[in-house]
């Protein structure tokens, strides 16, 4: 993959943009071109930086400065890691460049705003989307705000998927190359648009997460359409499982199975911990002879009502699609995917929110039309859909971002959290990543700890 990634930056030099985007690309990281992109007041920042496959690290680069009339730069005081930081760490994602500066989940205060943004001031408690949304289009007018037409103009995107989405922070020059938010400033194009604004009662170990985990969950759940009574089957224990276990149960599911195994099976036990109605199937304790599905068919009748793929597409487990996957053959594994349609129900629904890429083999589409099986790819989550709406459910008490929460730790070991989150060492299941500008932690929330 990583040659497929300097394969693909070179395409699109080659073949350029589609020159339709609204606001400055390729700009993740303002040491760059100095002059153009960093404070004129000479600022040095904190960042987490990929310098290649594996290897992420702690840089000192320029504070950003406004570009754009309708910017915003924030003084981040909360990040986090994500699965799908998991995939631009280990090279899965194509057209990521050294020193491109990563992170898609952050939160803070504003600092300085440009001359059109009305809405915001300085010292403002914000919290970002993790995709930059115009506004203005056509998906931006239905709050579809990841699938704006008007913030990433990547034209090997728009090969590849036959259309793009919005331009996204730290997530490669294949989503518009966009500076992102693990460090201490960020600079937000269309902030009055991609900046929501925190109330006093939440705090940012609370905010922060609405920024994309919350949102990817409720996304995953209500696109899908669990429903009152349904038997829902999760794949993947991580945060966006769990919070898609809770939700599901928020919205009347009957019973919610949740599926992991391997290095990452302490998280069942955790997941249960904090939702006790929740089932838990560790793959790797079944028996041999006895399968996923065939073990979810024993737990429930014709299998569940739904399937909500939480993992990612490059976890294989077989040798075939390891040597596909080494080899180019494939950029995702379909084994999960065709677990999940032979698990559920005859006119069963599957949801797809974890990562894929690309392209991959030995997809059972055979099941899919034969037995009416509803394949829903639930897409990059709409946030500007949900956020405001998950934010009422927090302050109300009737969702709780804090049962993900497990670590709190200082930016400045974020190199070694990319370590141990990739070998799910340390039980870490979500973190918050403060800085200089953090609060201190808020009641019931992680103390700081440290590798060092």
């Amino acid at each position: 993959m990583a040659l497929a990634s300097q394969a693909a930056n070179l395409l699109e030099k080659a073949i350029g943009h589609t020159g339709d985007a609204v606001t400055e690309q390729n700009l993740t990281n303002p040491d760059r071109d100095r002059e153009k992109y960093a404070d004129p007041s000479g600022e040095k920042m904190k960042a987490l930086a990929w310098m290649g496959k594996n290897d992420v690290q702690l840089v000192e680069t320029y504070k950003p400065k406004i570009l754009e009339d309708r910017d915003v730069i924030i003084k981040v005081t909360g990040s986090t890691i994500c699965g799908s930081d998991l995939h631009l760490y280990r090279g899965a994602v194509i057209e990521l460049q050294k020193g491109d500066i990563l992170g898609h989940e952050f939160c803070g205060k504003v600092d300085s705003v440009g001359p059109n943004v009305k809405n915001l001031k300085t010292g403002d408690r914000v919290v970002a989307s993790f995709q930059i949304a115009c506004g203005e289009c056509m998906y931006c007018q239905k709050k579809l705000s990841s699938q704006c037409e008007r913030t990433n103009s990547n034209k090997v995107e728009n090969i590849m998927y036959g259309g793009r989405t919005a331009g996204m922070f730290g997530y490669s020059h294949f989503t518009g190359g966009f500076a992102g938010g693990q460090a201490e400033y960020a600079r937000v194009p269309y902030g009055d648009v991609n900046l929501l604004k925190l109330p006093e009662d939440i705090p940012d170990e609370q905010g922060l997460y609405l920024s994309d985990v919350l949102s990817t969950s409720w996304n995953c759940v209500v696109d899908t359409g669990v429903k009152e009574g349904d038997v829902v089957a999760i794949w993947g224990a991580g945060p966006i499982g769990q919070m898609c276990a809770e939700m599901s149960f928020i919205r009347g599911a009957k019973r919610v199975i949740v599926i992991d195994g391997g290095p990452a099976a302490w998280r069942l036990d955790l997941v249960k911990s904090k939702t006790p109605k929740v089932e838990t199937l560790n793959f790797t304790d079944l028996p041999k002879g006895t399968t996923v599905t065939s073990k979810l068919k024993e737990m429930e009748h014709g299998g569940p009502d739904v399937a909500l793929e939480c993992a990612a597409g490059e976890y294989a487990k077989s040798w075939t699609h390891q040597v596909e996957l080494l080899t180019g053959a494939e950029t995702d594994t379909s084994e999960i995917l065709n677990e999940m349609i032979t698990s559920v129900k005859n006119y069963g629904r599957c949801g797809i929110t974890g990562v894929y890429v690309g392209f991959t083999n030995h997809f059972n589409i055979g099941s899919i039309m034969e037995r009416g099986i509803r394949f829903i790819g639930n897409g990059q989550a709409p946030v500007h859909l949900y956020w405001k709406e998950l934010l009422k459910m927090l302050q109300d008490g009737s969702l709780n971002s804090g049962i993900m929460l497990s670590h709190r730790v200082d930016i400045s070991e974020m190199d070694t959290l990319y370590q141990k989150f990739a070998a799910r060492a340390d039980n870490i299941q979500k973190v918050f990543v403060q800085t200089k500008f953090s609060d201190p932690p808020a009641p019931g929330t992680p103390e700081l700890i440290s590798w060092k």
